[in-house]
């Protein structure tokens, strides 16, 4: 976590007066957090963002990877076998966090301890192999919070952006594969068969 300065402390720290402190905060220049009190509190990544990017690189590098079901076990290892390639081959310290679990489900055991550790402020970096491996919907919330806590995100395998009509079809598989999942049961005959109808149209939609 950031510490906290007081106004006399920031301007010490930053060598100016506190009147200075208050004109830039007027002019938007240097704006703190205010506590419950209204009393003003800067955070040393305001004072020295510099310093605290730098020091984001000696701190954990956490790994995320996710599949949706049991029968993608084999792509959930490939994925923690490329970040593992991936953060070795910076020289990063990092550790591996993985999910057996649906995009759209917010309570898997990884993702609350990965948005945990962000924060904490217990990691620097997080690393993903695609942005729809961490959420199908609301990876750009995790995405705002690792920004407003310091937190790195690296997307190793960016490629080219989908169709609208490619990411509404997954999109809509993704639901229906909950949905179906819950009525007949993940491993029924019958909601194998509905999946493999609807990857069979996906498939078809992203040709």
């Amino acid at each position: 976590m950031d510490k906290l300065y007081s106004i006399g402390e920031a301007a010490k720290y930053l060598g100016v007066s506190v009147s200075t402190l208050r004109r830039w905060e007027i002019d938007g220049k240097l704006v703190p957090e205010r506590t419950q009190g209204q009393q003003r509190r800067y955070p040393i990544s305001l004072l020295a963002p510099n310093l605290t990017k730098v020091s984001s690189q000696n701190c954990l590098t956490l790994a995320y990877a996710r599949v949706s079901s049991y029968d993608q076990k084999s792509d959930l290892e490939r994925q923690k076998q490329l970040l593992e390639m991936y953060c070795a081959s910076k020289g990063w310290s990092f550790e591996i966090v993985s999910d057996l679990g649906s995009g759209m489900n917010y309570n898997k055991k990884g993702l609350k301890r990965l948005i945990n550790s962000i924060l904490m402020g217990e990691i620097g970096r997080l690393v993903i192999t695609h942005k729809d491996r961490l959420l199908r919907f609301g990876a750009e919330l995790i995405f705002s919070i690792c920004e407003m806590k310091n937190v790195e995100v690296i997307i190793v395998n960016q490629g080219d952006e989908p169709t609208f009509e490619e990411e509404l079809a997954k999109d809509v598989l993704e639901i229906i594969t909950v949905f179906s999942a819950r009525l007949y049961g993940s491993r029924s005959n019958k909601n194998k068969k509905i999946i493999e109808n609807l990857k069979n149209v996906v498939d078809v939609v992203s040709a």
